[in-house]
């Protein structure tokens, strides 16, 4: 069964774009709103930085957030496979 592609809109900072894959409405909503959020806080800390250096810092704090839940998630199944 093949994937249905979604269009998804949202502006952030002063561009919009268009997201193009299977997730849904509510799960693309929910990550608009995590990165204009990110997006905006950076802006706020560093007023100074023009917005494609703005998105490449929000690029590299999720990476590094996804990276650290990665580690966790081995931890645990390491815990996991120990303990059977």
């Amino acid at each position: 069964m093949e994937n249905q592609k979604n269009r998804y809109k949202t502006k952030i900072g002063k561009k919009v774009y268009t997201i193009v894959g299977s997730e849904s409405d509510m799960h693309m909503d929910a990550v608009a709103t995590l990165v204009k959020d990110e997006f905006q806080s950076v802006k706020e800390m560093l007023p100074e930085i023009d917005d494609e250096q703005a998105a490449m810092l929000v690029a590299i704090n999720a990476v590094s957030d996804q990276i650290k839940l990665q580690e966790k998630l081995n931890e645990i199944n390491g815990e996991t496979q120990v303990k059977e």
